[in-house]
């Protein structure tokens, strides 16, 4: 598909959209019709979730804006009525007859790991296991389709489900004696390995164990095979490195998963210089299927990678499929494993307060480089102790470097926020992401962790709006389930896909369905400096599109349950149909 901007240099948003404009005359490319279209470009509801004044809602219910969506060079031609839209029709005009599904502004994933879905794909599956008998169970069923010589490597096993009663490598040990069998975390905080891939990286009883981590021994003193915190990368990094055309052939994979889910962009929460290279190789092939901005780890394994980038500034065209314009960095671990730094002890393990800061990895100052050379920051924290600190680096970091401030530096997760804090996210301009399905999955135990009290401020997402904070929605994949639908179910409902708790947990923090899908589309476009391109369905924006079997505004609002039989039908990206149900 012609591209007439991709030469063009970045020359500010207002000036591009005068460039789309004009771009966008004659005979269109692809007519979308005979369908129900929410253009989300009427203003934003109020902070307690009532729509706006110019909203198309009467009495509860919603009425879609438009019927149909021209599309041509990759950009908006027209969006109106099927009769005007009509108008654009051409001889090679492909035209598309919706019949009435509901087409919205394209969703955007703005916190996943794309590479792991597609490593997932060549792994032990250990997502939903409970029991240490069921890993074995998997890693026996699979192992003979890895081939001679190779590692088995698994991945899923969820450390907050098994915190309590962690596994060992006993049983891994008698059945691979030789084979080398690693076993990653659901969240990445924990990880597991045989006797065989230890010895294979040097990892023994008189290891080292990192600031921040934990080498898990039995009363005895010998290892049980479990890495817990920054101790996991010991072992996760001294896996086997697949070759370029793997990696390009996961990240694809991943990529193409999430766009048959609806998504026509997705933020990549941390990449390393391997995954760096394969985004690198296919955008120059032309070959990424989505938009991606890719974050840059601020990790030591990533240093090299980033101090480089740092000399060369971030990526300048928008038009470009690839970008790479921020940073990722981990201040603590997660709350499920009591690794989340907390202000006060964790309530069901006095003595514990959480692993964080420079002994979990936080490079302070690369951090604050990356952000006063133009770089997006984009921090990890997730207890209230941790969110403090973020906020404190932040203010310390912006009153030195105020340019930055612009970027909408963001905090990832914010899944345990003090009361006195909230209202300082609004104060210096951050973006909280958040993932409901983290909420519903979380619930049976994270109150366990911290108690009555502080509970009241976690997966607090009503309590950010109520203080002017930007939210957005994601699912941290390969951690939760991507679907759109259950996110949105999540957000609407606060109840997991058996729908427990009844009436929601806290159900007071629930998000209102235009609330919601505003997270997942126009606020992540805002949250990237991207909402006058992207993000709402109108003339000169990018042709961006997801097509849905249902209506998200009225099925949420009437029959929020239901929400979980939605189905994608179509996602349009640069104005083609890259995907299609």
């Amino acid at each position: 598909m012609p591209n007439k901007l991709s030469s063009l240099p970045f020359v500010g948003i207002a000036a591009l959209l005068v460039l789309t404009t004009s771009c966008t005359s004659g005979d269109a490319d692809l007519i979308l019709t005979n369908a129900n279209v929410y253009t989300l470009s009427w203003d934003d509801p109020d902070r307690e979730g009532a729509p706006a004044p110019n909203a198309p809602v009467s009495e509860g219910v919603w009425s879609p804006d438009a019927e149909a969506v021209a599309l041509k060079d990759g950009l908006i031609l027209a969006v109106g009525s099927a009769a005007d839209v009509e108008e654009y029709r051409g001889s090679n005009t492909e035209v598309r007859d919706l019949q009435g599904a509901f087409v919205l502004p394209g969703l955007i994933e703005s916190h996943g790991h794309y590479e792991e879905l597609g490593e997932m794909a060549e792994e032990v599956d250990l997502i939903g296991i409970t029991t240490e008998e069921e890993i074995i169970d998997r890693v026996v069923a699979r192992a003979e389709s890895f081939g001679e010589g190779e590692w088995i490597v698994g991945r899923g096993w969820d450390e907050g489900e098994f915190a309590n009663r962690l596994p060992t490598n006993r049983r891994l040990n008698e059945l691979f004696p030789t084979t080398p069998v690693v076993l990653k975390g659901l969240r990445g905080f924990g990880i597991l390995g045989n006797a065989a891939a230890l010895e294979a990286v040097g990892i023994d009883r008189d290891t080292q164990t990192p600031s921040g981590g934990e080498i898990v021994k039995d009363v005895n003193g010998a290892l049980t095979g479990v890495l817990l915190n920054r101790a996991e990368p010991l072992l996760r990094y001294s896996i086997p490195e697949r070759s370029l055309e793997q990696r390009k052939r996961v990240l694809l994979h991943g990529l193409n998963a999430i766009l048959e889910k609806g998504y026509v962009a997705g933020h990549h929460a941390g990449i390393f210089p391997n995954y760096t290279e394969a985004y690198l190789a296919l955008a120059a092939e032309d070959a990424l299927p989505i938009r991606v901005e890719a974050m840059l780890s601020t990790r030591e394994a990533g240093r090299e990678l980033l101090e480089e980038w740092l000399e060369r500034g971030p990526t300048e065209n928008p038009r470009e499929l690839l970008q790479i314009r921020s940073v990722k960095a981990y201040y603590d671990a997660s709350l499920g494993s009591r690794g989340a730094k907390m202000i006060e002890d964790y309530s069901d393990l006095p003595g514990e307060g959480g692993e964080y800061g420079t002994q979990y990895g936080f490079i302070e100052d690369l951090v604050a480089q990356s952000m006063a050379a133009g770089f997006q920051a984009v921090i990890h924290a997730i207890g209230d102790g941790g969110n403090r600190d973020v906020l404190d680096f932040y203010e310390t970091v912006l009153t030195d470097h105020p340019d930055s401030r612009a970027l909408r530096h963001r905090i990832e997760h914010a899944q345990v926020v003090h009361p006195d804090d909230f209202a300082r996210f609004a104060e210096l301009d951050l973006v909280a992401s958040m993932q409901p399905p983290h909420a519903v999955e979380d619930a049976p135990w994270a109150e366990d962790r911290v108690g009555p009290v502080r509970i009241l401020g976690a997966y607090a997402w009503r309590t950010f709006r109520r203080n002017g904070v930007p939210l957005i929605f994601n699912s941290d994949l390969s951690g939760s389930d991507f679907d759109f639908f259950y996110g949105l179910h999540s957000a609407v409902t606060r109840t997991n896909k058996d729908l427990e708790p009844e009436g929601g947990w806290y159900a007071n923090q629930r998000m209102t369905p235009e609330e919601a899908l505003r997270a997942y589309t126009i606020w992540p476009a805002y949250a990237s400096l991207r909402e006058e391109l992207t993000g709402t369905i109108e003339v000169g924006k990018w042709g961006d599109l997801t097509v849905l079997s249902m209506d998200p505004l009225n099925v949420g609002t009437s029959d929020p349950h239901a929400l979980l039989n939605g189905e994608v039908l179509m996602t349009v990206v640069e104005g083609d149909i890259a995907y299609e149900n």
